[in-house]
């Protein structure tokens, strides 16, 4: 939650979804199909590393399996505690395996509702302005881009995006490297201009790698480049197992969390035999697939109940945990409600340390909205407050409140009600309305939530014009980009399983 001054987490972890012994089970079933099925890594230099680390190694089948004591060894090796720096060192964000909760934006929709409700491309001029009403929200700690501009040349196009982030935002925030060395180089070079230098950016990394890993267990070559390099430079990195059950995974949740985590822990592992130390946090992007549509699901109950498990998981190994998704509804309604509460409140109930994409993504993740960028700062607020919990001590029961009140019904003159009314014990709703249906009436003429979030965006998108960046400096980072994006167009050719 961002404060006046900084980012304060709030306290999750008050439900924990697996006992002692079900967190055994899984461990053990992440052994064994470590041991038995291993991991394909298409990287024979990782392939060499894991062989001389104790590692037994197919190179014909490019196939690794990791020994329990091995695999261990490294993970511990990865730091437990990972602080997330802000430009403005206001956001900085600490993680540790503890259960404090801190949320991230929404993240890379191809389309977006604009506030006439027509359904479009998503643009660079959408991205500027989804990120100038995110920058806002007082429940978003960690910023990430909301749009993938398709009005862009889309070989390279992390390197522009990376950009507009570091332009118009001063969080920490999440950044694509493009599935390379070389584009992590480049984003080096672009933050160094606001960093000062790149020794400077190395002692307070600004932005986190995600590293997406395929499933079921693959290690893909430009992954391996992507962990070793944030390892080399001290980047951290979001290392994600984005996993589908029943599609890239046993049909089971439990399969799914077998599968997310033996697919993590060998990643950190990697990162860690070439770069001890190397910050990476331990990530998941899992849903299930739906059997009536095939479709990705990653906001059913069932999705919900694989990220709790994993973040118990990843605080039994003493990592960090980063993990969600958004709402299959494609509008911002009564589903995207409901969807977004249980996701939120669930993870929260967990302790999962970051609430990934959380704030503006429908149709899971294909689509963005104003309006619900607002709504889901809405609920993860109320969210908060119920995390909070209850102070029963004498002073907040009020018990010289009872005596100075006695049989009337005065305790709004109290001094106890002056103290409380200033307090934290009341969460303000921005969007919610309690008022009755003629106050209702006469204030918004009848608008739903949807409707006042409407009016909120367009208020809020006319005022609020920040500058993070000197004209120069903007500059000379798009000079930056459009090197990057070039070099990218013409070296880059991707990679084939």
């Amino acid at each position: 939650m961002v404060t006046e001054k900084r980012v304060v987490p709030v306290k999750g972890g008050q439900y924990k979804l697996l006992s002692e012994d079900q967190i055994k089970d899984l461990h053990a079933a992440t052994i064994e199909v470590l041991n038995d099925v291993g991991i394909k890594i298409i990287h024979e230099e990782a392939l060499d590393l894991m062989a001389a680390n104790g590692c037994q190694v197919d190179f014909d089948k490019q196939v690794a399996r990791i020994p329990e004591d091995v695999l261990m060894k490294y993970v511990r090796m990865a730091p437990g505690e990972i602080r997330l720096c802000g430009r403005n060192p206001r956001y900085d964000v600490l993680l540790d395996d503890s259960d404090d909760v801190y949320v991230m934006g929404g993240a890379g929709a191809l389309n977006y509702i604009d506030l006439d409700g027509k359904r479009k491309l998503s643009t660079m001029s959408a991205l500027e302005e989804f990120t100038r009403l995110e920058d806002t929200l007082e429940n978003m700690d960690i910023a990430h881009f909301l749009l993938t501009p398709q009005d862009v040349e889309q070989k390279g196009h992390e390197m522009l995006v990376f950009a507009h982030m570091l332009k118009n935002n001063t969080r920490n925030f999440y950044a694509l490297p493009g599935g390379c060395r070389r584009g992590i180089e480049f984003e080096l070079e672009m933050a160094a201009v606001c960093a000062g230098s790149v020794e400077e950016l190395r002692r307070r990394p600004f932005f986190v790698e995600g590293l997406c890993i395929l499933s079921p267990l693959t290690h893909r070559h430009g992954f391996v480049e992507e962990l070793w390099t944030c390892g080399e430079y001290g980047i951290p990195a979001y290392v994600e197992a984005d996993a589908a059950a029943g599609g890239t995974t046993p049909f089971t949740t439990a399969g799914c969390v077998v599968e997310v985590n033996a697919n993590v822990l060998a990643a950190i592992a990697l990162a860690q035999m070439k770069h001890p130390g190397a910050p990476c946090i331990y990530s998941s992007s899992a849903g299930i697939l739906d059997m009536r549509s095939l479709d990705y699901s990653g906001n059913a109950p069932e999705a919900t109940l694989i990220h709790m498990a994993s973040a118990q998981l990843a605080h039994q190994y003493g990592l960090p945990y980063y993990g969600a998704n958004t709402p299959d509804s494609k509008l911002p309604d009564a589903q995207m409600g409901y969807e977004a509460m249980q996701h939120f409140m669930g993870l929260a109930l967990a302790g999962c340390n970051i609430i990934h994409v959380a704030i503006g993504n429908l149709e899971m993740m294909k689509l963005a909205s104003f309006e619900a960028c607002l709504i889901a700062n809405e609920i993860l607020g109320a969210t908060y407050r119920f995390l909070q919990g209850m102070d029963t001590s004498r002073e907040a029961i009020g018990l010289d409140a009872f005596k100075e009140s006695g049989h009337g019904s005065r305790f709004l003159e109290t001094m106890h009600a002056v103290k409380y009314v200033r307090s934290q014990e009341r969460w303000e709703p921005k969007l919610t309305d309690r008022s009755s249906w003629d106050a209702w009436m006469a204030k918004t003429g009848g608008k739903d939530m949807r409707q006042r979030a409407n009016d909120e965006a367009r208020r809020i998108l006319a005022e609020h014009h920040p500058r993070y960046v000197t004209e120069e400096q903007g500059r000379e980072i798009d000079r930056i980009a459009e090197e990057a994006q070039n070099w990218l167009i013409k070296n880059w050719e991707g990679e084939s399983l």
